[in-house]
């Protein structure tokens, strides 16, 4: 038992700075990244070039000389590898011995260079031909009821083949077509839209020059979208106030030392980004921004009754939203105790952030999934846009509402067609253009999916990219049930853990990664993807083919679809639709004509075109057609509140990380290097439990009744972290056997996998 506090683990440095250069450095000696690698980079995220397959960050029209972070280079790098993963390596390994690998050691073996299909007799997989491949998979789908099959999208494919693999299922028989949002931003997608009336953020990049204060919760730009810091940079210069909540105390909202500026790196000191940093408990956000608005109606009350400038927008609260009274009601019903023991900030600091909003013109609310993950995320979202609609920073410049999408085209792939919900997908167009008559009922979502394998229910799975048996909650449940699956179809760039659980019949597709050339018919091809800001953009790969029999996910799409469904729609020109894919733009184009119209013409514009946002423009298409006021019913995001020994868990990416795919074992802005079994802990937490520094626990899912089930983490590393009382953090993947299936935000289903409720043992 420690007799002292230990010294919180932090570091030292900036985000930004040598740290990174060196960080990308480390990535390409040991991911021996090939020929054109840094041609690529030089032209990456910029108009005529290549879009990163990292984040979903805008591409601006006018580019820095190196228009890449850290992590968007190591994503490059990591796919343009000279390392490959051939049919000989899968002749040496059994997939029960490969189902004992890292993720990263998986993906350290390389490109995959040749369709496989799984041998059950030998236990590996062995060389396919492509037509073996569509015709084996086509059979098996047309063996098993269509509504048992689901359609997974990992964020990354571009439009035009997210655009076809929507009409490949429904053609099929199905709207089974959950995508990586399900796991991340689906509670903005239903959360935003119902207070709203669009599931996506109203701001516009160059609003970022204009705002006088940002709130921002719960998102690491310093990891999983740095090229935002160079804008919060420069509004901090001009006097910008950045506010933000979250548990941890991360480096790229603390100070930040812009690699592009020489001056910066050699002779000057790093720019402190925010002005005050509100480290809420884990869930704490909901009552932490509550109070801030508090603050806000106290200083307008005291504003009106001196007979200043009110702080609140009275004519827009009137003309613009709904059910204000009501949430003022709950404001001055809520005293300040019940905020502060929510939120774990003291009244002064709440008070403090709420006058820096009272004196700000222009204020933007910028969120990341330490808002989406929760039991109550939906509530989280609906909190921070009371707080902007009290001075109408909703729908004009320098303001609104900004989530910071993950996955590259993950946004995308919903607008263009990738849902489950019926009423989101175009079925009249597909009925005017194609012919096409499409499944009445909704599909299944990824929670839906998973509740549906485990019940035996769901006996096919296509992956359209991604890791997904391992990015999901409730491993020790999901994960025999994977295996137990008819068929199992992935499309991937690398091996992973997923590859390594194969159905009953499984194959393994191997795609380009987007740098690559795609030589179809009509040449090389462009692809296209949308930012969270939404505008499109064309993006084209000139990088050689890691191996002659790879073929792009647009190819195969089309391959599996045109094998399965043998002729039935004339209309559904697989072939020609391959060759060019300027014709699928035109038909995205003709689908979506209020947003697409002349997109082959417009998406190689500098900073792409702009789709359009209703609530940008103050129409809200929601059900009262104003902007929603919401009152919550849960001072705390999370699902399950607090007890004797209960703690709430915030899992996490590291520095070295995109997703489940694991680049090194160096978490560098947090301080934090080699193994990733660890346990972060405030050192008077680890204290009062009577545990030291480096000593091993076992974590446990405290389910507080709600089911039997067991679950545990064991061998993890105590490690003294600056965290707010009774939180803990530890890293996403390895600790998702911990977060329940059913414990997901109620009207999105996200999984909550940022405050899950824990106990720690000894040992």
């Amino acid at each position: 038992m420690a007799d002292t506090l230990p010294d919180p683990i932090e570091y030292e440095g900036s985000a930004g700075g040598w740290g990174s250069l060196k960080g990308m450095t480390r990535i390409e000696l040991s991911g021996q990244a090939g020929p054109g690698a840094a041609a690529t980079l030089k032209v990456q995220n910029k108009p005529g070039g290549y879009m990163c397959s990292s984040c979903a960050w805008a591409k601006p029209p006018n580019p820095h000389v190196f228009e890449f972070c850290e992590n968007g280079a190591k994503a490059t790098l990591w796919d343009l590898t000279s390392k490959r993963c051939t049919p000989d390596f899968f002749a040496e390994h059994s997939v029960s011995e490969l189902a004992g690998w890292s993720d990263y050691d998986l993906e350290m073996q390389g490109r995959l260079t040749h369709p496989m299909r799984y041998d059950a007799a030998s236990d590996r997989y062995v060389e396919a031909s492509w037509e073996e491949a569509f015709e084996g998979i086509a059979a098996k789908l047309n063996q098993l009821d269509p509504k048992s099959v689901t359609f997974y999208a990992s964020g990354k494919a571009g439009l035009e083949a997210s655009y076809l693999y929507a009409i490949f299922a429904r053609a099929y028989g199905h709207n089974n077509l959950p995508d990586s949002s399900n796991m991340c931003h689906e509670t903005t997608s239903v959360g935003l839209k119902k207070v709203t009336g669009s599931s996506v953020g109203t701001c516009q990049l160059d609003d970022l020059e204009h705002c006088d204060a940002i709130f921002y919760c719960g998102q690491n730009p310093g990891t999983n979208s740095p090229r935002i810091l160079h804008p919060l940079q420069e509004a901090v210069k001009r006097g910008c106030k950045i506010i933000v909540l979250n548990p941890l105390r991360e480096k790229g909202l603390l100070e930040f030392t812009n690699p592009q500026n020489p001056k910066q790196m050699t002779l000057g000191s790093p720019t402190e980004m925010s002005h005050m940093y509100l480290q809420v408990r884990a869930g704490g956000d909901i009552a932490a921004l509550m109070g801030i608005c508090k603050r806000v109606i106290e200083r307008d009350e005291q504003a009106k009754a001196a007979g200043a400038a009110r702080v609140l927008d009275e004519q827009f609260v009137q003309q613009h939203t709904h059910g204000f009274d009501a949430f003022i009601e709950t404001l001055k019903s809520t005293d300040w105790q019940q905020l502060e023991t929510a939120s774990g900030i003291s009244r002064p600091q709440l008070e403090a952030a709420g006058d820096v909003y009272a004196e700000a013109k222009n204020v933007i609310g910028i969120y990341g999934m330490g808002l989406t993950q929760h039991v109550h995320g939906s509530q989280a979202i609906g909190m921070l846009v009371n707080l902007l609609l009290l001075s109408g920073n909703i729908g004009r410049q320098g303001a609104g509402i900004s989530p910071i999408r993950g996955h590259s085209n993950v946004q995308g792939q919903r607008t263009v067609g990738i849902t489950e919900k019926t009423k989101l997908a175009p079925v009249e167009k597909y009925r005017e253009l194609l012919d096409l008559e499409t499944p009445e009922e909704d599909g299944r979502n990824t929670v839906e999916f998973l509740e549906a394998m485990l019940r035996g229910e769901n006996k096919g799975f296509i992956g359209l990219g991604g890791n997904l048996a391992k990015a999901v909650p409730d491993h020790l449940r999901v994960h025999p049930a994977w295996r137990d699956m008819e068929l199992t179809v992935h499309i991937a760039t690398k091996l992973n853990s997923t590859h390594c659980m194969p159905g009953k019949a499984s194959w393994i597709l191997p795609c380009l990664v987007r740098a690559e050339e795609d030589i179809q018919e009509s040449g090389n091809q462009q692809v296209s993807m949308e930012d969270s800001f939404s505008h499109i953009y064309g993006s084209i790969g000139k990088r050689e083919p890691a191996s002659e029999h790879l073929k792009s996910e647009t190819a195969i799409v089309c391959g599996l679809a045109k094998a399965t469904l043998d002729g039935r729609n004339p209309k559904l020109t697989w072939d020609a639709w391959q060759a060019d894919y300027s014709r699928i733009r035109d038909l995205i184009a003709q689908t979506f004509p209020d947003e697409f119209h002349d997109m082959n013409a417009r998406m190689n514009q500098p900073g792409g075109f702009y789709r359009g946002n209703a609530a940008r423009d103050r129409i809200w298409k929601t059900e009262s057609g104003k902007a929603e006021f919401t009152d919550p019913d849960s001072l705390t995001s999370c699902g399950i509140g607090d007890a004797q020994g209960r703690y709430h868990l915030v899992t996490l990416r590291s520095n070295d990380q995109f997703n489940t795919t694991i680049y090194g074992h160096d978490d560098r802005l947090r301080g934090l290097k080699g193994s990733r079994m660890i346990v972060l802990m405030r050192p008077e937490d680890i204290v009062s439990e009577g545990l030291s520094e480096g000593e091993e626990v076992t974590l446990q899912t405290d389910s507080d009744g709600h089911d039997a089930q067991e679950r545990a983490v064991s061998g993890l590393t105590v490690t003294p972290y600056d965290l707010p009382k009774g939180t803990l953090a530890g890293y996403f993947p390895e600790l998702n056997a911990l977060v329940p299936l059913w414990y997901h935000d109620k009207l999105s289903q996200t999984p909550a996998s940022k405050g899950v409720p824990v106990r720690i043992v000894r040992g």
